[in-house]
């Protein structure tokens, strides 16, 4: 059993013990990874170079668990998955770092690993991590992994580091090439992406601004009002997003809203509002006139929804404490499902959610979401819109789960993105669908639904 000093902060001191503090926490529990970062770069006296180390070795390790756990596996002394949480993660963050980080000499990674080790369990435990990271080192040009002719879902999930079930069910569906490419992608080191506030700047005095402070940027195709970048440094401290004049955002979450196409004067309610990215946005697009009710189940999120409307001087969002699943209110123009999901669309930004997800969890969401969608069904109006959305490419949360609702709801039809969204980014049913190896964006689904009846 672990003693209560193991989670003593000066154990865990520096940027490789606050990297092993997170993930032995992210292993743990159920908490978020961004949320456990945000508290540890803001509650250590971290610089810059510090803060992004540790944010690029706890996205490394996560990203990258399976594979460094095969390497470790074939070189630890007896079971490595049964090992204690606070060593397999030291020895995660360390070969990590000897992998992947080429600028910090190998030695370096091995001292402080086993320094860190020493002040957590002894000296019999540090002598362990020092004996197989060095072995590794030794050995490193020489690692065997598995072979794509022997077996290709194993390959596909060492190499790309994927669990199993999400590479069998992704071969199924789409074969061993598109497969690859969608795991490399989603291995990638994401781009920062943002959302202009059209209430407060104009895109050509963005672009304008990132010139001149020599920022590389590229303009979304799909999103006009969307910019990515690598090189926009502390984002949420930048007087631009204390001010409001932009939103990070992922231009896939930016769909839904364009899909919806909020009119000014209009009544919409996001069943599904927190953090409020969606609603904000859907604001700025009726140009800060008309109705948004923010409903949000959890009500210590509710605040998140208010920060954003003040920062971006949104007056007209209304946000609400409810369960979108039993949200009783007089039909509304439009209703903007943006369902609780597997987030498997998502991984390139969450490393963690392919580590705890499970193909149980599908069944259980698929519940939620079919809840929430046929409660939407009842807030909005006749000829009115409902937007379905997810951030996964998974059929039974996506297509299949809409499929389910209109045999059930024969009063609604699916209404055609074309005219909407751009065609790139909309499939044969007329529903847009993104990939993250196709679109260079997040995964997502979102379907318009029309109330005929």
């Amino acid at each position: 059993m672990e003693t209560q000093k193991n989670f003593s902060t000066d154990l865990f001191s520096g940027v490789r013990g606050s990297a092993v503090k997170i993930l032995n926490r992210v292993e743990r529990t159920d908490s978020y990874l961004d949320k456990l970062l945000h508290f540890e770069l803001h509650s250590q006296q971290f610089n810059d170079l510090d803060k992004n180390l540790l944010y690029e070795i706890v996205h490394g390790v996560l990203r990258w668990q399976i594979k460094i756990d095969w390497v470790l596996t074939g070189f630890f002394h007896s079971n490595f998955s049964k090992a204690e949480i606070p060593i397999k993660n030291t020895l995660r963050t360390a070969l990590y770092q000897i992998l992947y980080l080429q600028k910090i000499p190998h030695h370096a990674s091995v001292n402080e690993a086993v320094e860190l080790i020493k002040r957590l369990r002894g000296e019999k435990a540090a002598n362990l991590v020092n004996a197989v990271l060095r072995n590794i080192i030794r050995n490193v040009n020489d690692i065997h992994f598995p072979k794509k002719e022997e077996d290709q879902v194993q390959y596909l999930s060492v190499l790309y580091s994927h669990p199993l079930w999400i590479v069998k069910r992704w071969l199924d569906r789409f074969g061993f090439d598109e497969t690859e490419k969608l795991l490399i992608a989603n291995n990638k080191i994401p781009q920062l992406s943002l959302r202009i506030n059209p209430l407060k700047m104009k895109v050509a005095e963005f672009c304008e601004f990132l010139k001149s402070k020599n920022i590389t940027f590229t303009q979304s195709e799909y999103l006009p009002s969307f910019f990515k970048t690598t090189s926009f440094a502390d984002i949420a401290d930048s007087e631009l997003f204390k001010q409001g004049f932009i939103t990070v955002q992922d231009e896939s979450a930016g769909l839904a809203c364009q899909l919806i196409s909020a009119k000014p004067g209009e009544t919409i309610i996001d069943l599904c509002a927190a953090p409020g990215g969606k609603s904000t946005f859907m604001a700025e697009m009726m140009n800060n006139s008309g109705k948004i009710i923010a409903l949000e189940k959890y009500s210590q999120r509710i605040n998140l929804i208010k920060s954003s409307s003040e920062r971006l001087h949104l007056s007209i969002i209304e946000p609400i404490a409810g369960d979108g699943c039993e949200f009783e209110h007089e039909p509304v123009d439009k209703v903007l499902v943006d369902a609780p999901c597997s987030g498997l669309g998502v991984i390139t930004k969450k490393p963690d959610i392919k580590l705890k997800r499970d193909v149980v969890d599908l069944e259980k969401l698929s519940k939620l979401q079919f809840a929430l969608l046929t409660n939407a069904a009842k807030l909005v109006k006749k000829d009115g819109i409902i937007v379905y959305s997810t951030c996964t490419i998974e059929p039974e949360e996506n297509y299949l789960l809409v499929q389910k609702f209109l045999a059930e709801n024969t009063n609604f039809e699916i209404e055609s993105a074309v005219g909407f969204c751009n065609p790139k980014i909309i499939n044969n049913l007329g529903i847009v669908e993104t990939f993250p190896h196709i679109h260079d964006m997040d995964g997502s689904f979102a379907v318009r639904l029309k109330k005929i009846s």
